[in-house]
Formats: C-alpha cells, sequence, structure tokens
C-alpha cells in the first residue's frame, strides 16, 4: 500500500468517504486558502470545516483554486447550535452553501448535542432530513452526541446519522459513544485525533505527542507519533481529521498508511485513556454560553 491510498469508509446510506481528513478548526481565514491548498495538493480528498470556524468561504475558495475536480472532493461542514431549528437550519445550509460555493455538501452535521434545548436539536436534524431527501446534502450527521443525545434523536428521527464527530484520541477513548455509534452503524469520526490539547497525568502536564508508549510505538515502526495515533485510529475502523497549517506536518498527518500497528500495540494505546475530556462537555454546550451569530453569505 502506498501513501496515497487512504482508505475510504462506506457510510450508511451507502456514500463513499475518505477515512482521514484535513481540518480547519482555529485556522484563522487568511491562512485557510494556503493551507486546504497544500492539503489537496499533499493528496486529502475529504475537507472538514464548520460555520462556527469562519472560514468556509476560504475552504471553498482554495477548492477553486486548488484545480482537483469538486465530485473528487468529500466535504463536509456543521451546523452551529444558533441556527438550530427546522427553518433556521434550512437556511444555516443556503449560509454555508453560499460560502462554500457549492450546490451540495456531501456531510451536513449538527455540531453539538445541545441537551437544554434538544427540542431544537431535533428540528434541526429534520431540517437535515429534509435536506438530504431533497439531495442537496449526501449525508447527514451529529457531532458530540453522547449515548443517551443518539437514543433521544433517533426516537424522534427517520434518518440514523451516518457519522458522529467526537473528541477520540490515546487520552480521551470515549468507549461507550463508540460502543453506540457501531451499534447503530454511524460512524465516529475524531476530532483532535492526536490529542493537540495539553493533558494533566502523573502529576504533571504532557501531550500524547511525547508519551512515552506512543513515542516507543513510534520508534518501533520508524514513524512519528503523530503517524502511530492516526494509524491507531484508522485501524480501528474510524475517521479522522488531524489538522496543521505547517505543510510538513500536513503531509506527516497523510502518510499513515504504510505500516500496520499489531493488536498487541493498539490494546497498549487503548490503554492510556484517562477519561478526561479535553473540550467542552456536551451539557455545558447552551446557547446562553455558547450561542453566536452565523454571518450571512
Amino acid at each position: 500500500m502506498t501513501t496515497n491510498e487512504i482508505p475510504t469508509l462506506t457510510l450508511n446510506n451507502g456514500v463513499e468517504m475518505p477515512a482521514l481528513g484535513y481540518g480547519v478548526f482555529q485556522t484563522p481565514p487568511e491562512e485557510t486558502v494556503t493551507a486546504v491548498e497544500a492539503a489537496l495538493r499533499t493528496g486529502y480528498r475529504h475537507i472538514d470545516t464548520a460555520a462556527a470556524y469562519g472560514n468556509e468561504r476560504e475552504v471553498g475558495e482554495a477548492i477553486r483554486r486548488s484545480g482537483v475536480p469538486r465530485d473528487e472532493i468529500f466535504l463536509e461542514t456543521k451546523v452551529w447550535i444558533s441556527d438550530f431549528g427546522y427553518e433556521e437550519t434550512l437556511h444555516a445550509f443556503d449560509k454555508s452553501a453560499a460560502k462554500l460555493g457549492v450546490d451540495t455538501i456531501d456531510l451536513f452535521i449538527l455540531h453539538q448535542a445541545l441537551p437544554s434545548r434538544f427540542d431544537l436539536t431535533i428540528a434541526a436534524y429534520q431540517a437535515l432530513e429534509k435536506l438530504l431527501a431533497d439531495g442537496k446534502i449526501r449525508a447527514i450527521g451529529v457531532s458530540n452526541f453522547m449515548r443517551d443525545h443518539l437514543a433521544g434523536l433517533l426516537d424522534a428521527t427517520e434518518v440514523v446519522p451516518a457519522v458522529n464527530q467526537i473528541e477520540v484520541h490515546p487520552y480521551f477513548r470515549q468507549p461507550d459513544v463508540l460502543a453506540a455509534d457501531a451499534e447503530y452503524g454511524i460512524v465516529s469520526q475524531a476530532w483532535s485525533p492526536i490529542g493537540g490539547i495539553t493533558f494533566y497525568r502523573d502529576g504533571e502536564n504532557t501531550s500524547t505527542l511525547e508519551d512515552p508508549t506512543v513515542r516507543r510505538i513510534a520508534e518501533a515502526h520508524g514513524v512519528t507519533a503523530a503517524q502511530v495515533m492516526l494509524r491507531w485510529h484508522l485501524q480501528q475502523g474510524r475517521s479522522a481529521i488531524p489538522k496543521s497549517v505547517t505543510p510538513s506536518r500536513i503531509e506527516e498527518n497523510f502518510d499513515v498508511v504504510g505500516f500496520d500497528l499489531s493488536d498487541d500495540e493498539l490494546a497498549e494505546i487503548d490503554g492510556l485513556d484517562t477519561g478526561k475530556r479535553g473540550g467542552p462537555a456536551p451539557e455545558a454546550v447552551t446557547l446562553e454560553s455558547f450561542g453566536r451569530a452565523i454571518p450571512e453569505a
């Protein structure tokens, strides 16, 4: 297998998605065009953005400049909580599509579960179902949904999400959510897949990139710690969305298919889980704390 043969995952509606995507969370708009162009030159064919990132317009510009045909790129974006609600979410699609400069979005997902106003979450998802039925999006999904959120959503809607994008890395695996996704036939997609957040572990601040177990496994394969962690995701059937604006790191994160981790190595990495999340708890994401208007196109 060569380094440009990134595996694809077949979603529960038959749509195929490259397992490895390039993310632009916290990438300033002025850096986004160059970074996405670099990712596409490297070989990425899956780009993940969000309305709340404020860089959808630049992602679209990079795709147009790249020369890569639109139908070869799997484009994913997210609806922010301020646009939850049936009509509001239909309009959120129009805003995102206009900024991206596309007619069809490959994967459109709800960015948070918004448990404090789950009625709005359900209405937003029903809008996604409508957009899917109308052919404006190819697959629908969710992000940061825990097991109970998934159960509540499925009780009130018709289409099982194709993807659940959640925080997953060696220090925070969320095995219960991974199991729930598997039970429902939902692809788990990892944000912060290499643990880009510094953690307090064993009495000191540490990073997954400096973890002795990950580094030992990396040295055994002649690869980097980041490559080991991304390979761990792919071998366990997940999608992963690494991010970087550094060209060498963009290339490094894509070069993850020329080696295989053993079952013992996968288990060792699983065993690093601390049970402590780096991002906000889903219950803490409320309109009062996190709501903000998403500008028109």
